[in-house]
């Protein structure tokens, strides 16, 4: 059975615009169109698109916030709009543009009043915390107000607070934005033990796809609205034809490097531009090219998810694969 259940999804707003100092009438705009997909417990999805596509809409409209114009939902089986409390037990939110935590309460403090709020057993909410604080490192910062907090840090107890009352759905909306390398690693392993441990179901919105290569094995990619391709990563590569590129930075200055599996795009003194498919490994790229070149730096750019659909469409219809 799906844990979601989306069918025929729509939602409308209306809007009014000024023109010329008047207010115009309400015009409808149409955020969400015709959308529909089922996700089963368990699973790790991706849900992608560009700006405005409607992926917040969407995700507001799973968790009760929005009501559809119209269409059929059903989420851990209820009905979000009309039984959005009993659904609160059943999911966990992050946003990584806001916290769900007590600006000046130590983090010990906002866990607890989450228990209260959630009605957790004790037992429960405790053994939770010791394992969450322990994946998560967490045990130095208990008694720190989250004003004090990194951004990582801050990032890692909203994880933690949004899994204390045991949820079969957690939905991650930029859970990783502005955070470096070293945090962005830990919350991707956490996720990951998560899934595997709990059988937690994660629901991602991002614009990194590595955030989505290290997590999710399914990808829903949405624009204006309705769902253009729903299947793999890789098969979301294969069909926009999408590429990866390698910046090298040469010792010295040299022609463009050739090596196989990749094109040089362009040449700027000792740094150049390699391209190559992005549904393929950069391993054997970067092994030739060091094999080969004297290399004093080299880093890989992802595509853009904007990029990856607007590739899509011109290589053709989407689809699932």
């Amino acid at each position: 059975m799906a844990l979601i259940d989306v069918h025929g999804l729509e939602r409308t707003f209306a809007v009014r615009r000024k023109e010329g100092g008047r207010r115009r009438r309400p015009t409808t705009v149409r955020a969400v169109h015709d959308l529909s997909f089922s996700i089963a417990e368990g699973e790790m999805v991706g849900y992608l698109g560009p700006n405005g596509a409607g992926k917040s809409t969407t995700i507001k409209m799973l968790t009760g916030i929005l009501h559809p114009t119209s269409g059929d939902l059903e989420v851990a089986g209820l009905a979000p709009q009309r039984q959005r409390t009993e659904l609160a037990r059943q999911i966990g939110v992050v946003f990584g543009q806001r916290t769900t935590l007590w600006w000046d309460l130590p983090l010990r403090d906002s866990f607890d009043l989450l228990r209260r709020i959630y009605r957790t057993d004790p037992a429960r909410h405790r053994a939770n915390l010791d394992r969450y604080v322990e994946l998560l490192e967490l045990g130095d910062l208990l008694d720190t107000p989250v004003r004090q907090l990194s951004l990582g840090q801050r990032m890692r107890g909203d994880i933690t607070a949004a899994l204390l009352h045991d949820p079969r759905l957690l939905f991650l909306d930029e859970p990783t934005i502005g955070l470096d390398v070293v945090s962005k690693g830990r919350v991707r392993e956490f996720l990951r033990v998560l899934n595997a441990e709990r059988g937690t179901t994660l629901i991602l919105t991002t614009h990194d796809l590595a955030d989505v290569e290290a997590l999710c094995d399914r990808v829903i990619v949405i624009d204006h609205g309705t769902s253009v391709y729903d299947g793999s990563l890789t098969g979301l590569h294969r069909h926009g034809g999408s590429t990866r590129t390698l910046v090298v930075d040469l010792v010295d200055e040299a022609p463009p490097i050739e090596v196989a599996g990749a094109t040089t795009r362009d040449v700027s003194g000792p740094r150049q531009w390699l391209t190559f498919p992005a549904d393929t490994s950069a391993a054997p790229v970067v092994a030739a090219v060091a094999a080969t070149y004297d290399v004093a730096d080299l880093s890989i750019q992802e595509p853009a998810i904007e990029d990856v659909i607007r590739e899509l469409y011109s290589h053709g219809s989407p689809g699932r694969a």
